[in-house]
C-alpha cells in the first residue's frame, strides 16, 4: 500500500514536471533561480546575524577601529543585503509563477477545447462522465486556484522551501551535530508526509462527494438566477429552496468534517508530541552542552532548529496546488481519452446532388451505455425534392434519426444511404455542408441579427442582403427594425447595446438561419419542431412562406402538431423506433390508424369538440 502511494506521488511529480516547458524554458529557468534564492537567502540571513549576536561583545571591546568591529560591519551588511533582497524577490517570484501558471492554464485550456471540437459525434458530450471531467476542467482551469499552473509553479516553489530546510540542516550538522540535523530533518518531512496524505486523502473524500457539490452548485444558481426568479416568488419557493439548500449543503458538510476529523486531529495529534519531545531534546542538549560554544553557535543552532520546525508547516503556496491542482488536469487528460482521435481527411468522392432518395436500410441504433434499442431494423424511405414529415409520441426515436442524419452518430448496424451510397463514404464536412439542422433546442448565440441568421453558412457570414431579405420573409422586418442597431444589434441585453426577442421571434431567426443554408447550397433541410413558439393563426401562414422559400428541396419536418405535418407530401409515424404508418395525410385519415385517431385528439382540443382525454 504505501509503495503504491509513493508511486503515484513520484507519478504526479512527473505529470506536473512535464507541463513546465509549456511556460517557456527561460521563464522556467528564472523562476526556478528566483526560488533557489529565496531558498539561499534565509539560511544566509540566520548565519549572518548569529555572526552579529556573537561578534557584539568583541566588536565593543576593541573599539570601532578594530578588525572585530569590521567584521561585526561586514556581517551586518551580509544580514540586511540578504534581508532586503529576499523582500525585492519575494514579488518578482510572485509575478514569474502568476505568469507561468497563465501559460500553462492557457495550453492546457485549449487542449481541453480542442479535445471538446475534436469529436465528429456528440458521444463524448452527452455521456455523463465524461461530461463530470470537463466540467471539473473547465472550471479549475479557468477560475481555480488549483489548477494545472498552479501545480506545476507549486512545484518550484517546493524548491525554496526544500533548499531552505538543506541549508539549515547542513548550519545545524556543522556548528552543533549531525545526528541533531538528521533528526530535525526526518520529523520535518514526516510532518510534511502528514500534511501532505491529508490532503490527498481530503481531495479524494471531495471527489466522492462531488454530485452534492453539484447540486449545491445548481440551487445556489436557482436562488440567484433570474431565470427562476418568477416562479420563486409567485409560487413562494423561497423557504423550500433555503430548506433544500441546508439539506444539501448538510449531507455534503458532514461526512467531510468527519473525514477532515479523521485525517487530520489524532495522527497530528501524535506528530506534535513528537515534535515537541524531539525539539525539547536537541535544545536540551543545546543547553547542557552550550558552555562548549560559542555566542554564535548557540544562536544559529537556535535559529537553525527554529527555522526547521517551521518549515513542518502547511505551504500553502505549493501544498494545496500540487497535491489538488493537479485534479484539473486528470480531469482533462479523462476526458480527452474519451474522444475518439480527428477522424482522417477522407478521400472520398464529393457529395452529388440528390436526385431520388434518402433511405435508412436496416438501421439499428442504442446510445452508448444504453442497453435499450433507439432502433431495430429501420427501414425509412425519404423522396428527395420533397417535403417529409415524422411524427410520433415522446421517445419514438424522432430526434434520433436527426442526428443519425447529421452522422452526428452512426448506426450500430444498417446504413443510411443517398440515392444508393452510404453516407459514410462522402467526407464528413461536406455531407454536413449539404444539410441544414434546426434542432428543437437551437442555439441562440450572443452575438448580432445578422451572426445569428448568418452561421447557417458560416463562410457566407457577409451576404448581408440575403439576411436581410430571410429577415423579412420570416415576419422579423418589423421586429428587428425597431431594435436599436438594427441587423447589427446583439441579441442578450447584457451586451452593450443589445435587446432580447421573445421565444417565437427567436423560433423565426432560427428558420431564418435554415433558409439561409438552404441559399448557399444546403439541399437538405432537418426542422424540428420549427413552429412550436409559434400560435396555429401564423403557423398556418409561415409553413406556407417557408414552403415557397425552401421550393425545391428536401424537407424532413419533425412537429406534434398535426396542423404542421398535414400539409406534408408524405407522412411517417414513428413507434417503438420503427415505421407504423406512412403516406399523405388524406391517405392516413382515410386507413382510421393511429395517426388518424391521434389527428383527432388534437383537433378536438383546439375546437373544444368531443369527449375529454386522458
Amino acid at each position: 500500500m504505501a509503495r503504491r502511494s509513493w508511486l503515484r506521488q513520484l507519478t504526479a511529480r512527473r505529470d506536473i514536471a512535464a507541463l513546465l516547458p509549456r511556460a517557456g524554458s527561460g521563464l522556467v529557468a528564472a523562476l526556478a533561480g528566483a526560488n533557489l534564492l529565496l531558498g539561499v537567502l534565509p539560511v544566509v540571513f540566520a548565519v549572518a546575524t548569529a555572526l552579529v549576536l556573537g561578534g557584539v561583545p568583541a566588536a565593543v571591546e576593541a573599539g570601532s577601529d578594530s578588525a572585530a568591529w569590521s567584521a561585526l560591519v561586514a556581517a551586518f551588511g551580509v544580514a540586511a543585503a540578504a534581508f532586503v533582497a529576499r523582500q525585492l524577490l519575494a514579488p518578482a517570484e510572485r509575478a514569474l509563477a502568476e505568469l507561468a501558471a497563465r501559460r500553462v492554464d492557457g495550453g492546457v485550456f485549449d487542449e481541453l477545447m480542442a479535445a471538446a471540437l475534436r469529436s465528429p459525434g456528440l458521444g463524448p458530450l452527452e455521456d455523463q462522465q465524461a461530461l463530470d471531467a470537463l466540467r471539473t476542467a473547465a472550471r479549475e482551469v479557468e477560475f481555480g486556484v488549483r489548477s494545472p499552473g498552479r501545480a506545476a509553479t507549486g512545484l518550484l516553489a517546493l524548491v525554496a522551501r526544500y533548499t531552505e530546510l538543506a541549508g539549515y540542516a547542513v548550519a545545524l550538522g556543522v556548528v552543533f551535530s549531525w545526528s541533531a540535523a538528521a533528526v530535525l530533518v526526518g520529523v520535518v518531512l514526516l510532518f510534511r508526509h502528514g500534511q501532505r496524505g491529508g490532503l490527498r486523502r481530503y481531495a479524494d473524500v471531495r471527489v466522492r462527494l462531488a454530485a452534492d457539490e453539484r447540486e449545491i452548485d445548481y440551487l445556489r444558481g436557482l436562488a440567484a438566477g433570474a431565470e427562476a426568479g418568477k416562479e420563486i416568488r409567485v409560487f413562494g419557493l423561497a423557504g423550500w429552496l433555503r430548506a433544500r439548500l441546508r439539506e444539501t449543503h448538510l449531507r455534503f458538510l458532514r461526512p467531510l468534517w468527519a473525514e477532515r476529523r479523521r485525517i487530520y486531529l489524532w495522527p497530528f495529534v501524535w506528530l506534535s508530541v513528537l515534535g515537541l519531545a524531539v525539539t525539547g531534546l536537541v535544545l536540551g542538549i543545546l543547553g547542557a552542552s552550550g558552555h562548549s560554544l560559542g555566542l554564535a553557535d548557540v544562536v544559529l543552532v537556535a535559529q537553525a532548529t527554529l527555522g526547521m520546525l517551521r518549515l513542518a508547516e502547511h505551504y500553502p503556496e505549493a501544498d494545496m496546488p500540487t497535491v489538488i491542482g493537479m485534479s484539473a488536469w486528470d480531469a482533462v487528460r479523462r476526458f480527452a481519452d474519451q474522444v475518439p482521435p480527428p477522424p482522417e481527411p477522407s478521400s472520398g468522392a464529393a457529395v452529388p446532388e440528390p436526385v431520388g432518395t434518402i433511405r435508412f436500410d436496416k438501421v439499428s441504433f442504442r446510445y452508448p451505455g444504453q442497453r435499450r434499442m433507439v432502433f431495430d431494423g429501420l427501414d425509412l424511405t425519404i423522396p428527395v425534392g420533397r417535403c417529409t414529415a415524422l411524427v410520433g409520441v415522446n421517445g419514438a426515436g424522432k430526434t434520433t434519426l436527426v442526428k443519425l442524419l447529421a452522422r452526428l452518430y452512426e448506426p450500430t448496424a444498417g446504413a443510411i444511404r443517398l440515392d444508393g451510397v452510404d453516407i459514410r463514404a462522402f467526407p464528413l464536412p461536406e455531407w454536413r455542408a449539404r444539410l441544414s439542422v434546426i434542432f428543437q433546442d437551437f442555439v441562440r448565440y450572443e452575438a448580432s441579427v445578422a451572426d445569428n441568421i448568418g452561421l447557417g453558412a458560416v463562410a457566407h457570414l457577409d451576404d448581408r442582403q440575403a439576411i436581410a431579405d430571410l429577415v423579412a420573409s420570416v415576419g422579423l422586418a418589423g421586429p428587428v427594425g425597431r431594435l436599436p442597431r438594427g441587423l447589427d444589434t446583439p441579441l442578450a441585453r447584457h451586451l452593450r447595446g443589445g435587446a432580447e426577442l421573445s421565444g417565437g421571434q427567436w423560433q423565426r431567426v432560427a428558420l431564418a438561419r435554415a433558409l439561409f443554408a438552404v441559399r448557399h447550397g444546403a439541399p437538405i433541410v432537418v426542422l424540428d419542431e420549427p413552429t412550436a413558439s409559434l400560435d396555429p393563426r401564423v403557423e398556418a401562414g409561415f409553413l406556407e412562406e417557408f414552403s415557397r422559400l425552401a421550393e425545391g428541396a428536401t424537407t424532413l419536418l419533425i412537429s406534434h402538431r398535426f396542423s404542421t405535418v398535414r400539409h406534408a407530401d408524405l407522412v411517417v409515424v414513428l413507434e417503438h423506433g420503427r415505421v407504423t404508418e406512412q403516406g399523405s395525410h388524406a391517405e392516413l385519415m382515410a386507413r382510421d390508424g393511429s395517426y388518424a385517431r391521434l389527428f383527432r385528439l388534437q383537433a378536438d382540443r383546439l375546437t373544444g369538440a368531443g369527449e375529454p382525454t386522458r
